[in-house]
């Protein structure tokens, strides 16, 4: 699809100077350690990730759908559907996708291991929303596009779903403020910051619950909605109870996490 990367990099660019604006202008929760050492962290870890996944994919998941629609793979390219059904249905299924691998991310030990980088972190801002570690980014690439094979969505509700996933992201770890009735409301289509905050609590019970990055739906179909935290917003603990030392989440030490870090009492697996 012609011009891709400059509307995702728009995009992108866009909402993550308004969302870092609202965290300063209405912040939800006092930080409790340094900003700019983690956005540092950060802000590296997330440059580095598309470096990686353009090294290790030679086609990425719209460039697979055009491919996918001009050689008549994959079920919606069997279908005979009205194309705003097909962008419809490519959007919503291509997010329940992501639902189960946030899942199973917590339930397969190994892939654990890789997600709790992301995790880790002490604080809940925009830079959380996008930081994971290079080889769980690769292995949710490998699922997406193994997805986009299997239902042959167009490129247009790939490209949605690409720009949807990332913004709302950003936004819901954000450390923002909002009115609690316009959370209410918008938890009916979106998920919200203090929706997704809860999942990045250190109580595991509530580490295993809202999955969802960008509808909300899934969590309560599925029977994992936890509406709020047990020590509420303000007082509960942010990350994960066996990496608690800001001198122990520096860059080189979250790389290396998943193979010398401990892993904690895995959410699922350990209930």
């Amino acid at each position: 699809m012609h011009h891709e990367t400059a509307i995702r990099l728009g995009f992108f660019s866009g909402i993550f100077i308004l969302v870092a604006l609202g965290e300063i202008l209405m912040p939800r929760r006092p930080l409790t350690t340094s900003k700019a050492g983690r956005w540092f962290t950060n802000l590296v870890i997330i440059a580095l990730n598309p470096l990686v996944v353009r090294i290790m994919f030679p086609i990425l998941p719209v460039a697979l759908a055009v491919l996918a629609s001009q050689r008549q793979w994959g079920l919606l390219n069997i279908l005979a559907l009205p194309y705003w059904l097909e962008v419809a249905i490519g959007v919503i299924v291509l997010d329940f996708v992501i639902y189960i691998q946030h899942v199973l991310f917590h339930a397969i030990p190994t892939l654990w291991r890789l997600h709790m980088m992301h995790h880790a972190d002490l604080d809940f801002d925009v830079t959380t929303g996008l930081r994971f570690h290079p080889i769980e980014i690769a292995a949710s690439m490998a699922i997406k596009l193994t997805a986009v094979m299997a239902l042959g969505p167009p490129a247009l509700a790939v490209l949605i779903f690409e720009v949807a996933l990332n913004a709302t992201s950003m936004f819901n770890h954000s450390n923002m403020r909002l009115p609690l009735f316009v959370d209410r409301l918008l938890r009916l289509l979106v998920v919200t910051p203090d929706m997704h905050r809860v999942h990045h609590s250190v109580i595991i019970r509530e580490t295993n619950s809202n999955y969802g990055f960008n509808l909300p739906w899934w969590d309560r179909l599925f029977g994992t909605y936890t509406d709020q935290p047990q020590r509420g917003h303000a007082d509960m603990t942010i990350g994960l109870s066996q990496f608690r030392d800001p001198k122990g989440l520096t860059l080189l030490r979250l790389i290396v996490l998943p193979f010398v870090g401990d892993p904690g009492r895995v959410p699922i697996n350990r209930h």
